[in-house]
């Protein structure tokens, strides 16, 4: 039981690690995590309701882990072929389109919120 614990806790630690080497180091999570605080600070300002923030935290939370998800398939098929090639480019653009589709949705959920207060 108390390996369990400890190695739950480790991968804890890593998790957080690699959440901040994602932060420190990729423009896309970078630009994501902007984006992120912008639309937490308008829900703040138009006192969004609990259903809209959890919709809103989810749009978020589904963006920045396929941003992650992306990030880690780009590593792997650049170590894995470093070169060129239409395979690895193929594997590339599958996963940017999955980051693509999420960002779209965030869209959407942001502007069903957002309008009606907007106007």
């Amino acid at each position: 039981m108390y390996d369990f614990i400890t190695g739950r806790i480790k991968g804890g630690g890593y998790a957080i690690k690699g959440a901040w080497l994602l932060l420190k180091y990729e423009p896309s999570i970078q630009v994501q995590f902007v984006i992120s605080i912008f639309v937490t600070v308008a829900g703040f300002y138009f006192d969004i309701t609990s259903t809209e923030w959890m919709m809103q935290i989810l749009a978020i939370g589904l963006v920045m882990a396929a941003e992650g998800l992306n990030t880690a398939v780009e590593n792997i098929a650049d170590f894995v072929h470093a070169d060129f090639h239409v395979k690895i480019g193929r594997i590339k653009d599958v996963a940017a389109g999955a980051v693509f589709f999420a960002a779209v949705v965030a869209v959407i959920i942001g502007l069903i919120i957002y309008i009606p207060y907007i106007f």
